[in-house]
This record gives C-alpha cells, structure tokens and sequence, in this order.
C-alpha cells in the first residue's frame, strides 16, 4: 500500500465531516489536507484507543521524534511520507505538527478545566492549529484568515465537545469548566451517571450559545478575498452547525448517545456551500 493510499483509508474510514469538505478540494490540495488530517487522526488515536497512558505517552513520544526524522528527511511512517511533500509548498511547519501533539497529551494529563480560558487553550492546541494549517492548503492569501481559522477551530472544537459529553465522560473525561458546572449547579458523578436535569440543560444551553457566538466570530473574521479559497472551511462550519442545533432540538441528550448527521446529509450541506458560497 502506498502512503497516499494509506491516508486516503485513513482519511475516508474515520467517517469525519472534514472527509466530505476534502471532496471538493483540487487533487493536490486534497492529497496534502488528507495527509495532514491522517497525522492529526493518528496521534488522536493513540490518546482514545490506548488504555495504558504510560504506553500513550510512550507512543506520541515516538510520534514527536518521527516528526523530527521528517523535517530531517528521513519521514518512516505512510503519514509523514505522504505529508512531506506537500510541507514546505503549504507552509506545513513542524511547529504546527509538534503542537498537536502537545494537545493531544494534554488528555493524557488533564481530564478537568478549571475554566473557559484553560479549556480554550486546549481547544486552540487540538484545533485552532489544525485551522490554521488547514486555511494554508485551502489557500490563504491574508493575514487575517489566521485568525478566522483559530476561531473556527475553536467553535467547532466546542461543537465537538458539547456532542461528546456521554463519550467523553466514559473516558473520564469531562471538558465543561468546573466554574462553570458550579454556576449551574451540575454535578460530575451526574454527568458520570447519565443524570438529567434542568440543570444539566440550561448548562447546556450555555454552552450551545457560546458555540453559535464563536461560529458568527469567526465567520466575521473571514477577508472577503478568501471566501471562495475558504469553502471547504465554511463546510465544516455549516456541517457542525446542522450537528449543534441538532443535539439542541434533542434537548441535549448526549449522555447516554452519540448525535450525529448521516453521510449524505453531510455531503448535501457541503455541496450546498460549494455551490452558495457561504
């Protein structure tokens, strides 16, 4: 199998909404965001499906020093060989790759927030980077669009969290601010044990409203000049958006389930975006 074989697998198995933006992307910058969403995947991976995190650490200690042999010329895994190519034409930095990482092992460390401000941090690490390297394949000509892609990432990162508080929970994880569990009066063990209340849904409605915020943030940070280069961005804003008012109109269920959009609902909102623009 080759690398770029690998990737597209990986790419296309893990049933993302980034998979169906990638489509209508030209071959060359579909090949080089594919690449860099595998590596993302891969190193995500190792946090979600390894029990042991002693063996977790180890693994994205390895990932660290690969992505060095990579920038050195000497990339081993079907990943980093398929993504070197495309590095220096997309501005691809080992900065960016290593500070995935980093966010990435933050979850093997840190399961709570203190508040907004910690959790953002995180979400900038996991996504914010990952938007910005992405707006430089899409093709970015501004400045400017590096800071709408931080806040997409960052609103979609947001959108992620409120649909995977169940999952996420069952991990032993819980990503809502303390202070903000406290304000509203919500208990872990409630969240642990699948507990609903109106608590628990005027929490989450908080949490939708500052999501909904961010996306119309970002969206305003946008240069005209990139709107058309943007779209595959855009589609992941529409798709998430669709998922986040759909958990909403569950009354934020996602305790004991996972929402979600079919593939070709997800595949209709990006070819509608391709075809409106926005």
């Amino acid at each position: 199998m080759t690398p770029e074989q690998y990737v597209q697998d990986k790419a296309a198995a893990s049933g993302s909404s980034f998979y169906y933006a990638f489509l209508f992307l030209p071959p060359e910058r579909r090949a080089a965001i594919t690449a860099f969403y595998a590596f993302c995947r891969e190193v995500d991976d190792v946090v979600d499906e390894v029990r042991d995190p002693q063996v977790a650490a180890t693994k994205l200690q390895w990932w660290r020093q690969e992505v060095e042999r990579a920038y050195a010329g000497q990339p081993s895994h079907p990943v980093t060989r398929a993504l070197m190519p495309h590095a220096k034409r997309y501005a691809i930095a080992r900065e960016h790759l290593l500070a995935v990482i980093e966010g990435c092992e933050m979850d093997l460390h840190q399961t709570r927030y203190l508040d907004f401000r910690s959790l953002a941090r995180y979400c900038d690490l996991v996504a914010g980077v990952v938007g910005e390297v992405s707006s430089a394949i899409f093709g970015r000509t501004q400045d400017a669009t590096v800071a709408y892609a931080h806040r997409l990432g960052l609103a979609l990162q947001l959108t992620n969290i409120i649909r995977d508080v169940g999952d996420d929970a069952r991990r032993g994880r819980i990503y809502l601010p303390i202070e903000e569990l406290q304000r509203f009066d919500v208990k872990a063990h409630e969240i642990l044990n699948r507990i609903y209340s109106d608590r628990f849904t005027a929490l989450m409605k908080f949490q939708a409203e500052r999501a909904h915020r961010t996306y119309d943030e970002a969206l305003a940070l946008l240069p005209e000049a990139d709107a058309a280069s943007q779209k595959p961005g855009l589609m992941m804003a529409n798709i998430y958006r669709t998922l986040l008012r759909e958990v909403e109109s569950t009354g934020f269920q996602v305790l004991h389930q996972r929402i979600a959009l079919t593939p070709l609902r997800k595949l209709w909102i990006a070819w509608r975006t391709q075809w409106r623009g926005r």
